[in-house]
C-alpha cells in the first residue's frame, strides 16, 4: 500500500508541475505526464504478482483450465491498455480517437473471449442434454 500512496503522490505532484508550466513548457509537460504514467503503471504491476498467485491457487483448487484463466488475464490487460490509450488521446485533444480506441478495445476483448464463450455454450449444451 505504501507504493500506491507514493505513486498517487507522484501523479499529483506531476499534475501540479504541469499546471504550473502551462503552455510555456508544453513539450516538457507532455514528457513529464508520459513518464509519470509509465511509473504509475509499473507500480501497479508490482501488485499483480500476488493476484497471479491467488489465481494459480484458485486454478489448482477448482481444476480450472489454465487456458481459461489466460483469457481472463488477457482481456483485463487489453482493457487496461485501451483505457490508458483512450485517456491519452482525450488528453491530447483527440476525444474522437479515444472513443475509437475504446470501440476497438471492446471488439478485441470479445474476440479474445470467444473460447470462453464456446466453453460456456458447451457446458450449457451438456446440462440441457441431461434434462
Amino acid at each position: 500500500m505504501d507504493l500506491y500512496v507514493k505513486a498517487i503522490a507522484g501523479v499529483l505532484i506531476a499534475v501540479m508541475l504541469c499546471l504550473a508550466l502551462g503552455n510555456r513548457g508544453k513539450e516538457i509537460t507532455v514528457l513529464l505526464a508520459i513518464t509519470v504514467c509509465v511509473m504509475a503503471v509499473a507500480a501497479g504491476f508490482s501488485y499483480l504478482s500476488s493476484v497471479l498467485d491467488f489465481f494459480s491457487q484458485l486454478q489448482d483448487l477448482i481444476g480450472l483450465d489454465h487456458h481459461l484463466l489466460n483469457i481472463l488475464l488477457k482481456a483485463v490487460g487489453v482493457g487496461l491498455m485501451g483505457e490508458i490509450a483512450g485517456l491519452i488521446c482525450a488528453d491530447g485533444g483527440q476525444a474522437t480517437l479515444g472513443r475509437a480506441v475504446q470501440i476497438l478495445t471492446a471488439a478485441v476483448i470479445l474476440w479474445i473471449s470467444l473460447p470462453l464463450y464456446t466453453e460456456i455454450l458447451s457446458l450449457i449444451k451438456t446440462l440441457l442434454e441431461g434434462i
